[in-house]
């Protein structure tokens, strides 16, 4: 009897000292995360508009790039895709809508969201600007050029989501992104180790997603409207339309955004070039010298 005491006590003390560990974990990830979006916060500048307010990073010099982040993201990882670059180019990274510092208008759509860069771009005095899009955010710049083509001087696709060849038989289901319930700090932490199996990311990634609390909107308008709206309104991407130049960056190895949709489109778009990668996953990882020497020779030929 007083084994099984002593084997009970032993085993709620290591299951104590686990909690406590992941606990500590949970704690300082966190904090980091934290101290890093308090970073870019405090760059963050606001506008307000007929969509309410837009809430953007803008630093650099040179020909504007305006960034169209991906799903959990905002202003702080819409200017992580070019802040190396801002020696060479005005780095412009708004929050969409739902995102840091960005209000979420009511029944949102995509092409809202474009009328909304329409007006944060003349409110900034910019007549015609680049747009770089990573992820979820090729949906939102697809639109731009197809919609505002004079205010484009180029689309860049940065492994981009992309419609379907043919049109899709049916309406998009459920949720195509992380559902409400999992936009949490603790709730994404807990399953951060699934990021490299699933996604294709370490799971470290999580200090760029928290806090999750300024995302959530946005993240359930991107999984509820965003992502699904190749699909519910396919008529509005035929990418063979757009009227400007573009360039594609993709990875043969992303898990998020598919790759052979990439291929496809590189061949039917007009006035495209592409680059591939044999690796680097959904964030491009170990390709940025070749990406930043495939961008400089696209803005040359296209200012």
């Amino acid at each position: 009897m007083k084994r099984k005491k002593k084997n009970k006590m032993i085993a709620l003390c290591i299951l104590g000292i686990i909690v406590l560990a992941l606990a500590v974990d949970f704690i300082l990830v966190r904090k980091t995360a934290l101290d890093r979006f308090a970073v870019y916060e405090a760059k963050a500048q606001s506008i307000n508009s007929s969509y309410g307010k837009i809430s953007y990073i803008d630093e650099g010099e040179g020909e504007p790039f305006l960034v169209c982040h991906g799903i959990t993201g905002g202003y702080d990882q819409g200017f992580d895709v070019l802040s190396g670059r801002t020696d060479d180019y005005r780095v412009i990274a708004p929050s969409r809508f739902g995102y840091p510092g960005t209000d979420m208008p009511e029944n949102a759509t995509v092409d809202m969201q474009v009328d909304a860069f329409i007006e944060f771009l003349n409110a900034l005095g910019i007549e015609k600007t680049f747009i770089v899009a990573t992820s979820a955010g090729g949906t939102v710049a697809q639109r731009f050029a197809l919609m505002y083509p004079e205010r484009c001087k180029g689309l860049v696709l940065y492994c981009s989501g992309y419609p379907a060849s043919e049109k899709p038989a049916k309406p998009a289901a459920g949720m195509s992104g992380p559902p409400e319930m999992l936009c949490n700090d603790i709730a994404m932490w807990m399953i951060s180790p699934l990021f490299k199996p699933v996604m294709g990311m370490e799971s470290s990634v999580i200090k760029q997603i928290m806090p999750m609390k300024e995302r959530r909107a946005g993240i359930v308008f991107d999984g509820e409207v965003v992502n699904k709206d190749h699909t519910d309104h396919y008529e509005n991407y035929d990418l063979r339309n757009i009227k400007v130049p573009v360039l594609i960056i993709h990875s043969e190895d992303d898990k998020l955004a598919d790759p052979e949709k990439a291929k496809y489109w590189s061949n039917e778009i007009p006035d495209c070039v592409s680059v591939f990668f044999s690796g680097g996953g959904h964030l491009m990882t170990g390709n940025s010298e070749e990406i930043n020497h495939v961008l400089d020779e696209f803005v040359e030929e296209n200012k």
